[in-house]
């Protein structure tokens, strides 16, 4: 059989079995059998793939992953989380939009202590969006900021799908997640901008708060952002001082940034047996479900190599006498295509098989062509229809919150989220800088 066939066999395959709807990990671990039974020879195929599979799992590097969704889990099942919000609220008065700029910095702290991105969005959701909503904010502007800010989740370290990225991919997860923190810090910047400006140019979008001057001064009210918010940011400063400094691996300023997260949790008195099973519980599903994926993309790429049709690809493309960044801009143009329809797992699983062999040969730097990547994905977050944020939000909303008003929230967002794309492909060291410079 030729490399066109097994392409269109794996590729094809795996495509129309999930927009069938099939789950990610059935999905890869059943047109691996079927590769491997044709291409690696019938019942020894199989065996090896069995072998791979397990092996996949078993990686180191893959630690990780559990502890930055662990971290997340305890804080919001603790109620740590709520405090950390009262202590921003406090601090921000006087400013068009208030709570839509409350949303937008709590998420950003949420994003450097908490490795999931729907977990943010949902707690954000239940919690700020009815109080919006009461207050006379128009929709639009009170649902965007809470998909947008948690969709930065993914640049920000600690984050489980950059680990993830950086496994399949091989590029260095430790510079991939200090990579994605300048343009994080970029996007959180532009969104309050934005509000703060939507808000100055329609204040009827957000009616100013009655009360907003008569909150408490003094030091009533710093106390909850010192006895709150600067501890838990304090883990973010564990976690990523540790990796900038090279004291600590990844899989090691987990630990640290998990440990950190149930000392803080203890000393609060906010952990209960209760709160923890339930933080361990959930731990254990997302982790579960991340780790069953990894062992179909893993093979699924180890198959496609054998059978020659990661070769022919990558040779057809770069046969085109195409420019480098013509070809990256073309990856990236199909990366935010298939955000559309599927979800950052199946974007990472169905195109780093092929993308990677080409950034090698083309010799394009892997931290550039990761953050890209990861705004990408970002980006498929929230775009219409199917962005998974958007299903969030509609499953956290009340009734008066329609989809209309959804998908009209996010469009200045994913511009602003696309600008930084763009930034980013024309200016690489906004996102290769800090790596650089940390070494």
């Amino acid at each position: 059989m030729n490399w066109e066939f097994a392409a269109w066999l794996m590729l094809g395959g795996s495509t129309v079995l999930l927009f069938l709807g099939m789950p990610v990990a059935l999905t890869f671990i059943t047109v691996n059998i079927v590769g491997a039974w044709l291409y690696m020879g019938g019942e020894v195929g199989l065996a090896q793939l069995a072998r791979s599979s397990v092996s996949s799992v078993a990686a180191f590097s893959l630690t990780p992953i559990p502890l930055f969704v662990l971290m997340g889990e305890v804080l919001f099942h603790t109620g740590l989380a709520l405090k950390v919000i009262e202590g921003i609220e406090r601090l921000i008065r006087r400013v068009p939009g208030r709570l839509a700029v409350v949303a937008v910095v709590a998420g950003t702290v949420f994003s450097a202590i908490s490795g999931s991105t729907i977990a943010t969005t949902a707690m954000l959701g239940s919690l700020m969006l009815p109080i919006m909503l009461a207050r006379g904010y128009h929709p639009t502007l009170a649902t965007g900021p809470l998909m947008a800010i948690g969709a930065v989740d993914m640049l920000i370290p600690p984050s489980a799908l950059t680990v993830l990225l950086g496994s399949l991919s091989g590029i260095s997860i430790s510079k991939l997640l200090i990579g994605g923190v300048v343009p994080g810090a970029i996007l959180s910047v532009a969104f309050v901008l934005w509000i703060v400006l939507r808000v100055k140019s329609n204040p009827r979008l957000a009616p100013p708060d009655p009360d907003e001057g008569a909150g408490p001064s003094g030091w009533a009210r710093w106390r909850p952002f010192f006895a709150y918010v600067l501890p838990t940011l304090s883990i973010f400063g564990v976690v990523v001082g540790a990796l900038a400094a090279g004291w600590a691996t990844p899989t090691e300023c987990a630990a640290l940034g998990a440990f950190a997260t149930l000392v803080l949790a203890a000393c609060y008195r906010a952990l209960t047996a209760q709160a923890l099973l339930k933080a361990l519980q959930g731990t254990a599903a997302i982790s579960g479900m991340i780790l069953f994926i990894i062992l179909g993309a893993t093979t699924f790429a180890q198959i496609l190599s054998f059978s020659g049709a990661s070769n022919g690809l990558v040779q057809l493309i770069t046969g085109q006498g195409l420019s480098t960044a013509a070809v990256v801009a073309g990856m990236l143009g199909l990366l935010i295509f298939l955000g559309i329809f599927v979800d950052q797992v199946s974007m990472m699983m169905i195109t780093l098989p092929i993308f990677m062999p080409i950034v090698q040969a083309l010799a394009v730097d892997p931290v550039w062509f990761g953050v890209m990547f990861l705004i990408c994905m970002q980006l498929g977050l929230l775009l219409p229809p199917h962005g998974l944020l958007l299903m969030t939000m509609r499953g956290v909303a009340p009734p008066q919150v329609t989809m209309a008003h959804i998908f009209r929230a996010v469009v200045p967002y994913v511009a602003m989220s696309l600008l930084l794309l763009a930034a980013v492909f024309h200016w690489p060291a906004i996102a290769t800088w800090l790596p650089a410079l940390i070494g």
